[in-house]
């Protein structure tokens, strides 16, 4: 039987097939995908062979193939830094929801995302969520990188899961398609899903006020059908996203702005630090590109996946005022 992975668990997959039958399932033996080097060889959002297994009275299936991924989003293990966790796979749209300081949510997080969304080929929109919760400054904030990240070409929504405030809109983005839901914990990403599809009451917690950290709801990633023939991936909320495997010159390619520019730039092997005629140095002095893009850039390019976490959007406007002068 063929199926897709709706949930993992580590040990066990959740199969549905064509016919709507649901199928607790197994890795028959030391199953591995070849060269993924990844804590879990199968991901939600896989599509998989099984056998029942009649040989107990449960009726187990076990996975004995699995097929080609269109893509998938990856990011480092958190305690195994040489390994990877895949997150999802043979997802349409990845909706990264942000929230300004309820948690904070800052530019290096966000253009890490991105920058993994863009290297496996898969779309990703902004959605700044608990849009009722902002003051002045946040609201100020909240428009300063909209307009960056639009201008990059990035799809930005505004929301608000509790008030209903851009609902409509997301659902056009989703319909007839596979989306990730993705974030911090904290950002609301279940009440979301609980706003799209109410009858689903996903397990919602409120923010720490200690830390302003979100605590932890969603355990496993796990997808949903949604009756407006869309389907979700609702994941656990992420602290930090490391950077996979990407070679240095490549990097700036999957900044959208810096790669229309860098064929301008006098050296093929530019890396936008240093050299002479930089197409994209001279786009930043002319506050053509976001100083806090450029950031971010690098910090990635100089392998930075420890400290990027405690960034502020304050710092990168500090260190952009700094770096002009």
């Amino acid at each position: 039987m063929t199926g897709l992975v709706y949930k993992s668990t580590g040990s066990y997959y959740t199969v549905k097939t064509d016919d709507h039958q649901v199928y607790e399932c197994r890795i028959k033996g030391k199953f591995r995908m070849k060269g993924i080097k990844s804590t879990n060889p199968i991901a939600v959002g896989d599509v998989v062979d099984f056998e029942l297994d009649n040989t107990t009275d449960e009726e187990v299936g076990q996975i004995h193939n699995i097929h080609d991924r269109k893509n998938y989003i990856v990011r480092k293990s958190v305690n195994l830094s040489k390994q990877t966790h895949i997150i999802a796979s043979n997802i349409d749209v990845v909706f990264l929801l942000i929230t300004i300081n309820n948690p904070p949510t800052t530019t290096s997080f966000i253009d890490r995302f991105l920058l993994t969304a863009e290297a496996y080929g898969i779309e990703a929109v902004l959605v700044f969520n608990k849009i009722d919760t902002y003051d002045d400054a946040m609201l100020d904030e909240q428009l300063y990188l909209h307009y960056i990240y639009s201008e990059i070409g990035y799809k930005c929504l505004r929301v608000s899961s509790t008030e209903g405030k851009g609902i409509d809109e997301l659902k056009q983005l989703m319909t007839g398609k596979v989306s990730m839901f993705s974030g911090h914990s904290g950002v609301g990403k279940s009440t979301l899903v609980n706003a799209l599809q109410p009858n689903l009451n996903l397990k919602t917690k409120s923010i720490s006020e200690q830390s302003k950290q979100g605590q932890h709801t969603t355990t496993f990633a796990e997808m949903y059908d949604l009756d407006f023939d869309a389907k979700i991936i609702d994941t656990p909320g992420i602290k930090g996203f490391g950077i996979v495997d990407m070679e240095k010159e490549e990097i700036s390619g999957f900044f959208p702005e810096f790669f229309k520019l860098q064929d301008n730039c006098k050296f093929n092997n530019c890396l936008h630090k240093e050299e002479p005629n930089c197409a994209i140095k001279k786009a930043l002095e002319e506050d053509k590109i976001a100083w806090s893009r450029y950031n971010s850039y690098l910090k990635i390019l100089e392998g930075d996946d420890e400290h990027y976490r405690t960034d502020t959007y304050n710092d990168d406007r500090i260190a952009s005022d700094e770096t002009r002068k």
